[in-house]
């Protein structure tokens, strides 16, 4: 094999980012299908697609509990197999605690735009897990191809040293705290 076709290979954990893409851009589609042709079928108790979404996303929390090789090291940090200490006598560089604030406000913003708008009945409890749904694809977007909060917020070079990259699953979920019950309760205590 030439080194040419080498250095194209992807890593298994980009495969899996692939295929965990794959998997929540068809979650968000059948949501999305299944909100337009019938608005309520989407939040009715006991639907194969809202449990499938929260088993699938309830599995997905639980399994960063554990070191994987699936897994890139910025989710892994919490492992001491993943803990590097610096050089003697260097201090670890950490990102400015302002620009975490300012992605936590722009994030906190959004979603009180969206808060505002289910208050005024502008959107409904199905339109607001779309949003998750979104936001989950969006997730892996960041991490395969492009992320803004990396480029126009924290202005770090990778995702292993960034302050915000475990908190994929608490801003999916965030639109969820308007709708009280035990599945989405359940997802954002997870999360």
């Amino acid at each position: 094999m030439s080194k040419n076709k080498r250095s194209r290979r992807i890593s298994k954990i980009y495969a899996f980012h692939y295929v965990k893409l794959t998997v929540r851009s068809l979650l968000f589609l059948l949501a999305l299908g299944a909100y337009v042709t019938d608005k309520t079928a989407v939040l009715r108790s006991f639907r194969p697609l809202p449990l499938a979404v929260w088993i699938i996303f309830i599995f997905e929390m639980f399994c960063r509990f554990f070191p994987s090789s699936l897994e890139s090291m910025g989710c892994q940090k919490q492992f001491a197999r993943n803990y590097r200490p610096t050089e003697e006598g260097k201090e670890p560089v950490n990102q400015p605690w302002y620009t975490t604030a300012l992605t936590a406000a722009v994030w906190i913003g959004l979603n009180a735009v969206i808060g505002i708008l289910w208050y005024l009945d502008v959107v409904d409890n199905g339109i607001l897990l779309l949003v998750c749904l979104f936001y989950s694809v969006c997730d892996l977007i960041c991490i395969l191809f492009f992320c803004p909060f990396q480029t126009w917020f924290m202005k770090n070079r990778c995702c292993t040293t960034c302050r915000i990259y475990n908190w994929d699953f608490a801003m999916m979920f965030t639109p969820l705290i308007f709708i009280p019950r035990f599945y989405t309760y359940s997802l954002l205590g997870c999360a």
